[in-house]
Order: structure tokens, then sequence, then C-alpha cells
């Protein structure tokens, strides 16, 4: 038999205590929706983030960055989701919908300032994005690699790999203007 309860950060979701979590989440969460659910759950609550931190064994300066948008460490990524009711998995996002361009970027971090208000922070947003989209033209894709640097990468090493990059880039916009 299953016995359920309403979702304590949003009542619209039901979450179940003897089927897997999965089969109870009818709502799937953005990793940034983690911060707003926290802050919205705390103070329904009527509770510090002193006690939140006291109460689930989560510094008070982490709560405070989730609510303003970070993402925690996943310790306490488990005990923030346990405490609103959710199954973690809940904020696990397909590879295809987790691509985030430029302007959503921008905007969420204008949405996690606290000098805006939200309606300020959405106007700034839809004006980076109408400027981003009107300026930005449409490029073939671009291979990025990232190297950490180390000791053992010698400049001499570096000047070769630059080469070597260098001539695969012209390579490879020689095979695409051949094939366009």
């Amino acid at each position: 038999m299953s016995t359920s309860r309403r979702c304590p950060a949003s009542p619209n979701i039901m979450v179940g205590t003897t089927h897997s979590k999965r089969d109870d989440v009818d709502q799937r969460y953005r990793i940034e929706d983690l911060g707003p659910l926290l802050r919205r759950r705390r103070r329904e609550l009527r509770r510090s983030l002193r006690d939140l931190a006291d109460e689930i064994d989560v510094s008070f300066n982490t709560l405070s960055r989730v609510e303003r948008g970070h993402v925690p460490d996943l310790r306490n990524f488990r005990k923030i989701v346990d405490w609103l009711g959710l199954p973690s998995d809940a904020f696990l996002v397909a590879e295809e919908e987790r691509s985030v361009d430029t302007p959503q970027l921008i905007a969420r971090h204008l949405r996690s300032d606290p000098l805006l208000r939200p309606e300020e922070a959405e106007r700034i947003a839809a004006a980076v994005e109408e400027m981003y989209r009107s300026l930005v033209t449409e490029r073939a894709p671009v291979l990025a690699v990232h190297l950490r640097s180390a000791k053992s990468f010698t400049p001499a090493a570096a000047a070769a790999f630059a080469d070597v990059l260098s001539e695969m880039r012209t390579r490879l916009e020689r095979e695409e203007q051949d094939g366009a």
C-alpha cells in the first residue's frame, strides 16, 4: 500500500513513502531552481538560515550561497533536497536539455542579484537577449579544447601544439569550404 504526502517545497507534488521517488515526482527541476525552492520553503516555515543550517547540518554560508544561485556540493545537495522532500533525481536533466546559451546564463545571474528586483532583472535579461540575437551570426560549430597547465608542458611543447592545432583548423576550414 502506498502512502504519500505533499512535497514541502511544492504542494502540488505528491511524494510517496513506499515506492521509488522517481515514480512519485511529476515535475522536473533545473538545478537553478534549487535556491528559489529552498528560500520559498524556508520562509514559508519562518526559519532563519541559521536555524535551517543547524537543522540539516549544512553551513549558514552554504545555504546562503545556494539561495543566491550557487550549486552546492553533492553531500550538501542531498541534505537540502531531503529537507525539501524532493528526490535528488528530480534535478537531473537530459544532456540535450542542459545546454545553456549565453543570454540564459546572463539572465540566471541577473535573477540572483540581490540588488535587482525580479522585474528589473527580467527587463535587463530581455534587452541582453535582443542585443545578443541581433549581433550573433550563424556560425559553424567550433572545436574547443581546454588544457590544464602543468610543469611538464614546456613552452616548446606549447608552440608545437599550437602549430598542430593551427594546421588542423586550416584543414577543417578548407574542408568546410569545399563541402559548402
